[in-house]
Protein backbone atom coordinates (compact mmCIF):
# COMPACT_ATOMS: atom_id res chain seq x y z
CA UNK A 1 0.00 0.00 0.00
CA UNK A 2 1.35 3.28 -0.65
CA UNK A 3 0.52 6.84 0.16
CA UNK A 4 -2.92 8.15 -0.23
CA UNK A 5 -3.95 9.57 -3.68
CA UNK A 6 -5.10 12.77 -2.31
CA UNK A 7 -3.03 13.57 0.99
CA UNK A 8 -5.33 16.65 1.75
CA UNK A 9 -8.79 14.84 1.66
CA UNK A 10 -7.27 11.97 3.92
CA UNK A 11 -6.71 14.67 6.48
CA UNK A 12 -10.10 16.03 5.82
CA UNK A 13 -11.29 12.48 6.73
CA UNK A 14 -9.02 12.03 9.77
CA UNK A 15 -10.42 15.65 10.76
CA UNK A 16 -13.76 15.21 10.93
CA UNK A 17 -13.10 11.69 12.50
CA UNK A 18 -11.27 13.21 15.46
CA UNK A 19 -14.32 16.51 15.59
CA UNK A 20 -16.64 13.79 15.98
CA UNK A 21 -15.04 11.76 18.51
CA UNK A 22 -14.01 14.76 20.49
CA UNK A 23 -17.71 16.03 20.42
CA UNK A 24 -19.61 12.02 21.48
CA UNK A 25 -16.20 12.67 24.37
CA UNK A 26 -17.75 16.50 25.25
CA UNK A 27 -21.42 15.46 25.23
CA UNK A 28 -20.69 12.33 27.19
CA UNK A 29 -18.99 14.48 29.67
CA UNK A 30 -21.35 17.04 29.85
CA UNK A 31 -24.29 14.27 30.66
CA UNK A 32 -21.87 13.09 33.30
CA UNK A 33 -21.39 16.28 35.11
CA UNK A 34 -25.20 16.60 34.46
CA UNK A 35 -25.98 13.62 36.43
CA UNK A 36 -23.41 14.27 39.13
CA UNK A 37 -24.88 18.01 39.80
CA UNK A 38 -26.87 19.16 43.06
CA UNK A 39 -30.31 20.11 42.60
CA UNK A 40 -30.76 23.37 44.20
CA UNK A 41 -33.96 22.67 45.61
CA UNK A 42 -32.80 19.83 47.74
CA UNK A 43 -30.23 21.13 50.59
CA UNK A 44 -28.08 18.67 51.23
CA UNK A 45 -26.49 18.27 54.77
CA UNK A 46 -22.94 18.93 55.54
CA UNK A 47 -22.00 15.44 56.54
CA UNK A 48 -22.94 13.46 53.46
CA UNK A 49 -24.04 13.28 50.20
CA UNK A 50 -27.85 12.66 51.11
CA UNK A 51 -30.65 15.16 50.25
CA UNK A 52 -31.94 16.55 53.58
CA UNK A 53 -35.12 15.38 53.41
CA UNK A 54 -33.83 11.27 53.03
CA UNK A 55 -34.21 8.72 55.93
CA UNK A 56 -32.19 9.77 58.34
CA UNK A 57 -28.79 7.75 58.96
CA UNK A 58 -27.77 6.12 62.39
CA UNK A 59 -25.63 9.03 64.17
CA UNK A 60 -21.91 8.77 63.60
CA UNK A 61 -20.30 6.23 66.63
CA UNK A 62 -18.12 8.82 68.49
CA UNK A 63 -16.20 6.82 70.80
CA UNK A 64 -13.54 10.19 71.82
CA UNK A 65 -14.46 10.02 75.43
CA UNK A 66 -14.46 5.98 75.89
CA UNK A 67 -11.37 5.94 73.91
CA UNK A 68 -9.15 8.11 76.63
CA UNK A 69 -9.73 5.92 78.79
CA UNK A 70 -7.66 3.35 76.54
CA UNK A 71 -4.64 6.04 76.65
CA UNK A 72 -4.09 5.52 80.22
CA UNK A 73 -0.90 3.74 80.89
CA UNK A 74 -2.15 1.34 83.07
CA UNK A 75 -5.23 0.19 80.60
CA UNK A 76 -5.14 -2.97 78.98
CA UNK A 77 -5.53 -3.62 74.93
CA UNK A 78 -5.46 -6.16 72.45
CA UNK A 79 -2.16 -4.52 71.70
CA UNK A 80 -0.63 -5.80 75.37
CA UNK A 81 -1.63 -9.43 74.51
CA UNK A 82 1.59 -11.65 75.16
CA UNK A 83 3.13 -13.56 72.09
CA UNK A 84 3.91 -16.59 74.67
CA UNK A 85 2.39 -19.75 73.47
CA UNK A 86 1.13 -20.16 76.76
CA UNK A 87 -0.84 -16.71 76.41
CA UNK A 88 -1.88 -17.30 73.15
CA UNK A 89 -3.46 -21.09 73.80
CA UNK A 90 -5.30 -19.59 76.91
CA UNK A 91 -6.87 -16.68 74.95
CA UNK A 92 -7.86 -18.99 72.32
CA UNK A 93 -9.29 -21.59 74.95
CA UNK A 94 -11.38 -18.36 76.92
CA UNK A 95 -12.68 -16.85 73.38
CA UNK A 96 -14.04 -20.77 71.94
CA UNK A 97 -15.62 -21.26 75.09
CA UNK A 98 -17.49 -17.86 74.97
CA UNK A 99 -18.32 -18.36 70.87
CA UNK A 100 -19.25 -21.90 71.67
CA UNK A 101 -22.15 -20.36 74.03
CA UNK A 102 -25.09 -19.49 71.44
CA UNK A 103 -26.86 -17.25 74.47
CA UNK A 104 -23.88 -14.50 74.40
CA UNK A 105 -24.56 -11.37 72.96
CA UNK A 106 -22.70 -10.26 69.88
CA UNK A 107 -20.89 -7.79 72.05
CA UNK A 108 -20.12 -10.45 74.40
CA UNK A 109 -18.99 -12.75 71.65
CA UNK A 110 -16.63 -9.25 70.56
CA UNK A 111 -14.81 -8.54 74.05
CA UNK A 112 -11.66 -8.29 74.55
CA UNK A 113 -9.47 -10.67 75.86
CA UNK A 114 -6.09 -9.70 76.70
CA UNK A 115 -3.54 -12.54 78.62
CA UNK A 116 -0.30 -11.69 79.45
CA UNK A 117 1.60 -13.94 81.97
CA UNK A 118 -1.07 -16.15 82.68
CA UNK A 119 -3.40 -12.74 83.45
CA UNK A 120 -6.26 -12.23 81.75
CA UNK A 121 -8.17 -9.15 81.52
CA UNK A 122 -11.78 -8.87 79.75
CA UNK A 123 -12.78 -5.35 78.44
CA UNK A 124 -15.80 -3.91 76.45
CA UNK A 125 -19.42 -3.86 76.73
CA UNK A 126 -21.90 -6.85 77.58
CA UNK A 127 -25.78 -6.95 77.37
CA UNK A 128 -26.36 -7.82 80.75
CA UNK A 129 -24.23 -8.49 84.49
CA UNK A 130 -25.10 -11.69 83.89
CA UNK A 131 -22.97 -12.53 80.49
CA UNK A 132 -20.37 -10.18 82.58
CA UNK A 133 -20.17 -13.11 85.21
CA UNK A 134 -20.49 -15.48 82.58
CA UNK A 135 -17.66 -14.62 80.46
CA UNK A 136 -15.58 -14.28 83.74
CA UNK A 137 -16.42 -17.67 85.01
CA UNK A 138 -15.67 -19.07 81.82
CA UNK A 139 -11.87 -17.32 81.65
CA UNK A 140 -11.32 -18.58 85.71
CA UNK A 141 -12.04 -22.16 84.29
CA UNK A 142 -9.48 -22.35 81.55
CA UNK A 143 -6.19 -24.08 82.82
CA UNK A 144 -3.30 -21.61 82.81
CA UNK A 145 -5.47 -18.59 83.99
CA UNK A 146 -4.04 -17.25 87.16
CA UNK A 147 -6.14 -14.53 87.46
CA UNK A 148 -8.53 -12.95 85.68
CA UNK A 149 -9.40 -8.65 86.02
CA UNK A 150 -13.00 -8.78 84.89
CA UNK A 151 -13.40 -4.74 83.31
CA UNK A 152 -16.14 -5.81 80.90
CA UNK A 153 -19.33 -3.24 81.45
CA UNK A 154 -22.38 -3.67 81.40
CA UNK A 155 -24.18 -1.98 78.84
CA UNK A 156 -27.38 0.53 79.93
CA UNK A 157 -30.00 -0.05 77.32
Amino acid sequence: MGPPRNPRRAMRQIGRRMSTRILISSLALCAMMGACERRADKPVSSTDARPVDAAPAAPAADNTAKNKVDRVEPTKTPMDQSNSKSDIDITAAIRRSIMEDKSMSMNAQNCKIITEAGVTTLRGPVASQAEKDAIGAKASAVAGVTRVDNQLEVKVK
